[in-house]
């Protein structure tokens, strides 16, 4: 029924929040993995938690803008889950554990599959407009 974009890598092309969206969550997520199989290296850890938490405070920004065209259910979703992502975020900070990074992996990359799936009829669709609204996580996805 859906079908995954094959480039995750690289960086997605202007105009299109959904694929940017699901690139950044992807590529923070990689950068988390990365941190976790090396442990020993608090720094990438610490570094690789800190980006992931300002890019979900973008999130919360876009969610929390007056013109977020995000229905009120969506956004009170998000930021439920962005609230969860900051305080196990500080907690992280805390107490450095690469173990504590799983959730925000599964997190970040169940997020960006969703983002990134395309319905196999959509794929011949022409790219949507550009959105002028700030780009927030799952915004086009419910």
């Amino acid at each position: 029924m859906y079908q995954r974009r094959q480039s995750y890598s690289a960086v997605p092309p202007e105009g299109d929040a959904r694929r940017t969206e699901g690139w950044a969550l992807t590529e923070s997520a990689r950068r988390l993995a990365e941190a976790q199989r090396n442990p020993a290296d608090e720094t990438a850890l610490l570094d690789a938690v800190r980006r992931n938490w300002r890019l979900w405070t973008i999130f919360q920004a876009g969610v929390m803008a007056p013109d977020s065209p995000m229905p009120t259910a969506v956004k009170s979703n998000v930021l439920s889950l962005a609230n969860f992502i900051d305080k196990h975020t500080v907690g992280i900070l805390a107490a450095p554990d690469a173990a504590k990074l799983d959730i925000l992996i599964r997190i970040n990359r169940e997020i960006a599959a969703g983002l990134l799936a395309v319905p196999q009829d959509a794929t011949v669709a022409p790219a949507a407009p550009p959105r002028t609204a700030p780009a927030s996580p799952v915004s086009h996805s419910v």
